[in-house]
């Protein structure tokens, strides 16, 4: 039986039908491997929608109950209506409110770094003055280091440079490391940020004089929830979630976290972040 015919397209040149074939199953395999990309990267996007909703209704459910404990009880422990009779109503109140508190930190903690891990965090990546986050955070933890006895020093405050990151996202990260640093600090103890650009980068350096940790403790210390036995997660107030936060919004920012400390010597955080003049990379680094 004879071959089929050749087909001669419009340069001469003779195609076969097992070439056209063979042409037809490879444009079909490229057709079916972007449907199959296009419906996972629904599929994902499907998720991340999920957890979106699940989060704003769990930070909602929270911290609206939360919020009532915290606002009533300062009420009462101010006695804003009135004296409440026995000196202990007043120890209670401040207590409950003192509590609420803390309960409150550890929510946002937990709502943040759920937030972080499931990629689901929005940043705004843009030019940031270094200047003024580090002064609204210092005037936000001006109470906490007035009650431990501890300051905290700027020495370039004012010719800070700038740098790329998310406004709010920049904040969390130096709220986390000075009250970090606060809590290891002693008695009239010294915090102290400095800044420095390098290259296309900015480092962040916040030291205290505490006690320190163990080198080898700490690569333990950026896993959320670690109670090890270094001095910094075992014998303080907390989850052990602050370092793991600041860990995963400097690698979303495209930036790094360093840790550096002897025993008796202090505990130094170095966070690294794209100057203001550095450009998004194509390819963000995840959390």
């Amino acid at each position: 039986m004879p071959p089929p015919p050749a087909i001669t397209d419009a340069s001469g040149h003779a195609e076969t039908p097992r070439e056209n074939a063979g042409a037809d199953t490879g444009l079909m395999s490229q057709t079916t491997a972007f449907r199959r990309a296009a419906a996972r990267a629904r599929r994902k996007q499907a998720l991340d929608d999920q957890k979106r909703s699940f989060l704003r209704m769990v930070s909602h459910e929270l911290r609206t109950p939360l919020n009532a404990v915290i606002g009533f009880s300062e009420i009462l422990s101010c006695e804003l209506y009135g004296p409440l009779g026995a000196p202990q109503y007043k120890e209670y109140a401040t207590l409950v409110h003192e509590s609420g508190l803390k309960l409150l930190r550890l929510v946002n903690q937990i709502v943040e770094i759920a937030r972080l891990e499931g990629h689901v965090t929005d940043l705004d990546l843009g030019e940031e003055s270094l200047d003024d986050a580090v002064e609204d955070v210092i005037l936000q933890l001006r109470g906490e280091a007035s009650s431990r006895g501890v300051s905290i020093v700027a020495p370039e405050a004012g010719t800070l440079p700038c740098l790329r990151a998310d406004g709010r996202g920049l904040r969390t990260i130096l709220t986390n490391l000075l009250q970090n640093a606060l809590t290891h600090s002693p008695q009239g103890g010294l915090v102290l940020i400095e800044a420095r650009q390098i290259g296309g980068a900015v480092e962040i350096e916040i030291r205290d004089h505490g006690e320190g940790v163990d080198p080898a403790d700490l690569p333990r210390l950026i896993r959320p929830f670690e109670q090890g036995g270094a001095t910094l997660t075992r014998e303080s107030e907390g989850a052990g979630l602050g370092l793991p936060i600041v860990d995963l919004l400097t690698r979303a920012m495209d930036g790094s976290l360093r840790l550096k400390s002897t025993v008796g010597h202090g505990f130094t955080a170095i966070v690294t972040l794209p100057d203001a003049s550095a450009r998004p990379s194509l390819a963000r680094a995840r959390p």
